[in-house]
């Protein structure tokens, strides 16, 4: 594993467990506001790992 890859995945699941402690909080919007920062993290990963080599 990459290290790129690796920043990826940890900064997915740290919005991940963000998401979950707003919204355990009371914070339910903004819990559900970062929760799709994690999707589009891992689509951001998928892109830069299929960009060419230069």
């Amino acid at each position: 594993m990459r290290r790129r890859d690796l920043i990826v995945l940890i900064s997915a699941f740290l919005s991940f467990i963000l998401s979950v402690y707003l919204w355990f909080s009371g914070e339910k919007e903004m819990g559900q506001y970062v929760s799709i920062w994690v999707p589009t993290i891992l689509v951001y990963g998928i892109f830069v790992n299929t960009m060419p080599k230069k």
